[in-house]
């Protein structure tokens, strides 16, 4: 098999690109916006499971050494993931097997998939029993920061979720697969699978309230506490999920003809390994370098502080999955198998799918910032400010939350154009731009952290997305020569002027109704929650309405058909 130059050949099935066929834009929008909204509703329903996650682990432990040791050790097996797997997956993995499925069909992408399998499962094995082996070096590392008893925290929950690597790269390489044949369903919903086993561990393990001395400025002090070992619980939830989410994806593997094979040269794999490489050199900075050197910067600042920045990037991976994450992944197979027919029509046709991700990201991405900046302390007051976590974190945990905000739009764009640098196999590129972005990160956090302490590394983070989304669209609109006519300008300039008028409602409404409402409850919270985000909006439709932003009205449409409201 030959990626670059495939033969015909009616018995195995495979296509030249003149004999692929072509849908009309109108077809490719309908099923981006289908495959969109799986995609959305699979993230909203994860996303609020994890956010229940969350919620579970402020409740039960607060912002304490304990959250910060299970925070440490998770991001252990997460950093190999995105490094080893996780980044393939739409650097390389998903272009590489859209276009072997266009190309030769689904008896030559299961062979693919037989060998990255057979890979993957050797390599892992081998890895987590090195972690396991070495985790109070690798959380030595991680955890610069940590005294020796959160260090031994931490360690023993490395070797406990150590083996969930394997699961949750295996799962990865699936997932690909599907994407690949645009069978989004089953791996839209793991990630409900996953966060449920981690909330149902948590709830029904941890140990019940213990009198403990807890340790002060003032002196030693006995309250009713939770031990920190009681964290566990989630960390047999995490490993217990990372399988249960790849069990999730066996029915959309029906047909599947897998076998062991190592055949590490294959030419699909090395077309991958191929691709990913300048993706890893990137991924090996952020995960090696710039994660330790965060968390290390954010241990310095007191207990609690990376709880702090869990707390504020678990919402914003709400509006980040269902517009970014959803629409980004939606589009990527389609403009995979577009970039692979070289033709003038096959080119417009990749402009217009991206003008349209575009589009509908920025009509939806826009208020929703604005929304999560007027109502970031009810929002948190409301879903962590009870239990163990009090008011003092939930004024620490907004203004965390506001700051990264500053960035969301533009990471939310940016997604959407490197995912077009890697329809058209091109890793390189989008590689350099996120090294240089990084040295923005590291460079703003050390020049920020005496004066601003750990709100430097939401600043940096922010100008890091600006910095990366710029040059990201300068540089893939010379490749493209131009976006062609996709009114990206017109649809930023009505969606900000309408959220703009909905958060300035929204800031009048929210202090009158504080006043009004009285003592903080959380019945107190969701009034206003709900009164304000239901007022903002209403004020935001009707503006939209008036300023006539087309994409809003094509997915009311689309909603209406889909409900029977419409024919």
């Amino acid at each position: 098999m030959s990626l670059e130059n495939p033969t015909t050949d009616v018995q195995s099935n495979v296509l030249l690109p003149d004999e692929v066929p072509i849908p009309t834009q109108e077809e490719t929008n309908a099923g981006v916006a289908r495959a969109s909204s799986i995609i959305a509703m699979g993230n909203l329903a994860g996303r609020v499971l994890g956010l229940v996650r969350e919620i579970a682990l402020t409740n039960l432990f607060g912002a304490s050494r304990a959250v910060d040791a299970f925070k440490v050790a998770t991001s252990v097996p997460t950093g190999f993931y995105d490094l080893l797997i996780g980044g393939h997956v739409n650097s390389a993995i998903i272009p590489v097997l859209s276009e072997i499925t266009t190309r030769e069909g689904q008896k030559a992408l299961w062979g693919v998939i037989s060998v990255l399998l057979s890979l993957v499962t050797a390599v892992l094995a081998l890895l987590i029993l090195l972690v396991t082996v070495l985790a109070p070096q690798v959380i030595g590392i991680v955890g610069s920061g940590f005294d020796p008893e959160k260090a031994a925290l931490s360690t023993h929950l490395l070797q406990l979720i150590a083996p969930s690597l394997l699961f949750m790269s295996l799962f990865a390489v699936i997932s690909g697969a599907l994407y690949a044949l645009r069978e989004f369903k089953w791996t839209a919903f793991s990630g409900v699978v996953f966060n449920g086993s981690i909330v149902l561990a948590t709830i029904l393990l941890a140990p019940p309230l213990q009198l403990l001395p807890v340790v002060k400025a003032t002196g030693v002090q006995w309250t009713m506490t939770r031990p920190a070992y009681g964290i566990s619980a989630a960390a047999i939830g995490w490993l217990i999920g990372s399988l249960a989410q790849l069990a999730i994806q066996v029915p959309g593997m029906k047909g599947a003809r897998l076998r062991l094979n190592f055949n590490w040269r294959h030419p699909a794999v090395r077309q991958i390994a191929k691709l990913y490489a300048p993706v890893m050199f990137s991924l090996i900075m952020d995960i090696l370098l710039i994660r330790p050197f965060s968390f290390s910067l954010a241990s310095q600042t007191g207990d609690g502080s990376i709880g702090y920045m869990n707390w504020a990037t678990t919402l914003i991976q709400f509006p980040q999955g269902l517009v970014a994450t959803a629409i980004s992944i939606a589009i990527l197979p389609t403009l995979a198998r577009q970039a692979a027919i070289i033709t003038e029509e096959s080119s417009r046709a990749f402009k217009d799918t991206l003008g349209l991700g575009l589009r509908l990201a920025t009509t939806l991405i826009i208020p929703a910032t604005i929304g999560l900046l007027v109502l970031a302390n009810p929002i948190i007051a409301l879903l962590f400010q009870h239990g163990a976590f009090m008011e003092k974190d939930t004024i620490i945990t907004a203004m965390t939350l506001r700051l990264y905000l500053i960035g969301l739009p533009f990471a939310c764009l940016d997604l959407l154009l490197v995912y077009a640098f890697y329809a058209r196999q091109d890793t390189l590129t989008p590689a350099l731009i996120g090294a240089g972005s990084l040295a923005v990160y590291a460079v703003t956090a050390i020049v920020l952290f005496p004066r601003f302490g750990l709100f430097s590394l939401m600043l940096a983070d922010s100008l890091k997305h600006v910095t990366h989304a710029l040059v990201s669209a300068v540089l893939l609109s010379r490749r493209m020569n131009g976006f062609g006519d996709q009114r990206l300008v017109q649809t930023v300039v009505k969606t900000g002027l309408a959220a703009g008028v909905m958060g300035l409602a929204a800031g009048l409404i929210l202090p009158i109704l504080t006043a009004r409402i009285g003592t903080a409850t959380l019945v107190r919270e969701a009034l206003l929650v709900g009164i304000t985000g239901g007022i903002s909006v209403a004020v935001f439709l009707g503006i939209a309405a008036l300023l006539k932003i087309e994409e809003l009205r094509w997915i009311g449409g689309l909603l209406a058909r889909r409900l029977g409201l419409r024919s």
